[in-house]
């Protein structure tokens, strides 16, 4: 599901942007971008995921952490009801709790570190995405801090400063997004934890059986990615309006002028 992932955050990032104050195209783009590269990052608790890739052995490493606590959390305070399972994927960073919190530290994070920070984890957003998206997101994405850089005012360690202000929110949407995708799949998600529901602190959340998919099928590759990336060009800044505006051009009637007798 890693492009999946990464398109619906793409979606996500572009949608929720005008609320955090990422309004402009540039600060949209970079947000949204940001916001599809963390959509990846839950699954850094898969040894094969592009996340635990992305850096060679600094990102295994990561993971092979990240699996180990997982795995505690899990086997210290699954419910009487949960499954007998490792609790390594899909369970610690497939949580609202983990998203938040990853959210709060990058806010500080940024806050404290200054531009290079805010850098940093934009570039690491952009390069988790590319690897999902491909390779049109960089020039992307590029064009849009080019623009950024060309119109912004000249002091530019500032407005990367200001940029901090929203990143944490990008991440966070990013997971949570995530854990929405995974949520709709046969396995489902826990992403509710620690909530108890039915005996489990680890319950899954999916909808009924007629509307869970299988990853990799034909309703997440023919139906899901294809209605995505129709949203994922639509929510950019101005292309609604603009394909609405030529779309009532095209399709409104003629008007007729009466000639004044």
């Amino acid at each position: 599901m890693g492009r999946t992932h990464a398109l619906t955050g793409w979606c996500a990032g572009l949608a929720l942007a005008p609320a955090v104050g990422a309004g402009s195209l540039h600060q949209a783009v970079v947000f949204g971008a940001t916001t599809a590269g963390f959509a990846l990052l839950p699954d850094l608790d898969h040894p094969g995921a592009k996340a635990s890739r992305l850096l060679g052995w600094l990102t295994g490493m990561i993971s092979w952490l990240l699996r180990r606590v997982s795995a505690a959390t899990y086997a210290l305070t699954k419910g009487p009801r949960d499954e007998n399972v490792t609790g390594k994927h899909r369970h610690l960073s497939h949580t609202v709790l983990f998203a938040v919190g990853l959210g709060m530290a990058t806010a500080a994070g940024t806050s404290a570190g200054g531009p290079w920070a805010v850098f940093g984890v934009v570039v690491l957003g952009l390069l988790l995405a590319e690897g999902a998206l491909g390779d049109w997101l960089l020039p992307v994405s590029g064009a849009a801090v080019a623009w950024w850089v060309w119109t912004a005012p000249p002091d530019h360690a500032a407005q990367l400063q200001e940029i901090s202000g929203w990143l944490g929110f990008a991440v966070a949407a990013g997971c949570i997004t995530h854990c929405l995708g995974d949520a709709l799949t046969v396995s489902g998600c826990p992403f509710l934890f620690p909530l108890p529901i039915a005996g489990e602190t680890w319950y899954e959340i999916r909808p009924p059986r007629p509307l869970r998919f299988r990853t990799g099928k034909k309703v997440e590759k023919r139906l899901i990615f294809p209605v995505f990336a129709v949203l994922a060009v639509l929510l950019v800044p101005g292309v609604w309006d603009q394909t609405t505006g030529t779309l009532q051009r095209l399709f409104s009637p003629p008007t007729t002028q009466t000639a004044t007798p």
